[in-house]
């Protein structure tokens, strides 16, 4: 549940295996308290991870150690394809 009592999935293995159709069911909240599946600065909704489906580290598929001058990868998932591990490779220079 969220601080304000919203339920965000039916269950935690749900988060990771879900239907392609589920959806979050309350607001996600950015460090500055912005709600990111409604905010314009959140136009991709992509929840960044870097990691297998199965929960292990994604080496040289999470970003790290990145610089804007050069390529890279990293793992990241829509927010409303309700399975967060899926990970679909972005850019790493993408917001």
């Amino acid at each position: 549940l969220a601080p304000q009592g919203q339920l965000l999935a039916k269950s935690w293995s749900s988060l990771f295996e879900g239907s392609a159709s589920a959806t979050p069911r309350g607001p996600i909240y950015s460090f500055n308290g912005r709600n990111v599946l409604t905010d314009p600065l959140w136009p991709r909704r992509l929840a960044w991870h870097g990691s297998t489906p199965r929960g292990s580290h994604a080496r040289r598929r999470d970003c790290q150690g990145w610089r804007s001058s050069g390529p890279g990868e990293g793992l990241a998932t829509p927010l409303g394809e309700g399975r967060l591990l899926a990970g679909h490779r972005h850019n790493c220079s993408e917001a």
